[in-house]
């Protein structure tokens, strides 16, 4: 029987569990699940933190909000994510792989093929992709998104079965609960409109992309009949637990 493809993006709050640095807890939680799902499902990553592994490593000199700044601290963390990847994996049996895209490589005919037909075959052969922008030459997930759109167009690119995109938050809220402060799940959604009426524009602490990048990575998906989970990734297991039905997450049909 086919495993089901799950493509499973993880943001840089996340990866941190809300610290100042990439959390090897946290990778090593991802990959028990993963592992735990092996004889089911296939995973691709789309991983955002290289810029959060830096700043555990280095100080640069010029410390503004320049773009150019954020690109040389990319250009210094995703070495040192990828080994904290390929560390934790190790361990437990998996085999990572490194794929740096940008959004104009989903512009070429071409190079969308060669995309799939490398990740088809790295997964083929039990290799889990780890994908991120291509931050060095390219600012879009730094300035907006945060990788939630690199994502979904990767989701599509590769048809997979569901988009999980972990977050902070138990899924999206609805905006009363969250004035009342009791927040509340909003558990299943067909219609986005609906949706977007109930999110702020707030960003997380270390990302950039806050509820609304992920509504917009969920249309791209829901229009090529792809679900998407938005699920609380600082809880453990969450993937498992999501799976189970165990944890409140928003689920977009």
């Amino acid at each position: 029987m086919a495993k089901k493809r799950i493509l499973l993006k993880i943001g840089s709050n996340t990866l941190t569990k809300e610290t100042n640095h990439i959390s090897r807890g946290k990778i090593e939680d991802l990959g028990i699940q993963i592992a735990a799902l092996n004889d089911e499902y296939e995973f691709i990553i789309v991983s955002s933190g290289a810029i959060a592994a830096a700043k555990q490593f280095v100080k640069l000199d010029n410390q503004d909000k320049d773009v150019f700044v954020k690109q040389a601290l990319a250009s210094i963390g995703q070495p040192h994510l990828m080994r904290i990847y390929n560390e934790n994996f190790k361990d437990l049996g998996l085999n990572t792989s490194q794929c740096l895209l940008s959004y104009s490589d989903f512009e070429k005919e071409q190079t969308k093929k060669n995309i799939v037909n490398t990740i088809n075959v790295l997964v083929k052969n039990n290799y889990i992709p780890i994908i991120n922008e291509n931050d060095t030459v390219a600012t879009d997930e730094i300035r907006f998104g945060d990788n939630d759109k690199l994502a979904a167009l990767t989701a599509v690119l590769l048809n997979v079965d569901i988009l999980i995109i972990a977050t902070n938050t138990n899924g999206i809220y609805t905006k009363e609960s969250i004035h009342d402060e009791n927040p509340e799940t909003i558990k299943l959604v067909n219609d986005l409109k609906t949706l977007e009426k109930e999110i702020g524009e707030s960003k997380s602490s270390h990302g950039t992309g806050g509820m609304q990048s992920k509504i917009e990575a969920a249309a791209i998906s829901k229009a090529a009949n792809i679900e998407t989970w938005i699920v609380n990734g600082l809880n453990d297991n969450f993937i498992l637990r999501a799976l189970k039905g165990e944890i409140p997450f928003t689920k977009i049909l």
